[in-house]
């Protein structure tokens, strides 16, 4: 009896010496790497080799938002949140209004104490960067929604819910970029032109003044007096 125990567990043992052999045999033989280009874009990661260019205020893409593209993305929203007036709450609160209005306005719904715990309003920038990253914005929220990294989506929802209101608010206009160095532009020419100016205003010499003074025979300071050629200068008057 002892013996075919020994048999069974030697045979169990050479099954998985085989079978973990075999494994490293296919991981080198079928070896998996990352695509150059992913088939499908995976909502909050950044594909590697981006632009990297810096995200503008979310005033500059509210400024071409369109409410209707914001109404497809929010299906995303509507496994946990109404949006109709009237709409009774979901896992989140009915979002019909909101804009506006403090953290936590929605009166009977369980709010976490994270959230409650934001002080201001439902604004632009605040909704923005609620859309953007729930958990960051309020750490230790309930809402387990990752995100929308893309500012033109955050835009369109944001038009969207700013549309579900009995007075909705203006959208911002876009905000003016300002050109670096555009200050020291303005103050190089200012110089510029006080330069300019100055020696637009300056006194012309001829080169028998320049020789005889400069300014100050322009001026009448101090010139020599330089008696014509042929003539004797004026003995000056005894005192």
């Amino acid at each position: 009896m002892q013996d075919n125990n020994n048999t069974i567990a030697g045979w169990v043992l050479f099954a998985g010496i085989v079978a973990l052999g075999g494994t490293l045999a296919s991981g080198i033989v079928f070896h998996g790497e990352r695509p150059e280009t992913m088939g499908y874009p995976i909502e909050g990661v950044v594909e590697e080799g981006g632009s990297g260019e810096a995200e503008q205020p979310i005033e500059f893409y509210l400024a071409s938002a369109d409410a209707a593209k914001g109404a497809d993305v929010f299906k995303k929203c509507q496994a946990c949140h109404t949006v109709d007036k009237g709409a009774a709450n979901g896992l989140g609160p009915n979002l019909y209004g909101a804009l506006g209005k403090p953290h936590g306005h929605v009166p009977g719904f369980a709010y976490s104490d994270a959230l409650k715990g934001v002080p201001g309003v439902w604004d632009w920038k605040s909704m923005s960067e609620w859309l953007a990253n729930p958990k960051k914005y309020a750490p230790g929220t309930k809402m387990t929604f990752a995100g929308l990294s893309n500012p033109e989506d955050r835009a369109n929802v944001i038009a969207f819910l700013n549309s579900k209101s009995d007075a909705p608010l203006p959208l911002p206009a876009a905000p003016v970029a300002s050109t670096p160095g555009a200050a020291g532009d303005k103050a190089a020419s200012e110089a510029d032109d006080a330069g300019a100016q100055k020696a637009e205003n300056e006194p012309v010499l001829t080169e028998q003044e320049a020789q005889n003074g400069g300014m100050a025979n322009v001026r009448g300071e101090g010139a020599p007096k330089v008696s014509a050629p042929g003539t004797t200068a004026a003995p000056a008057p005894k005192q």
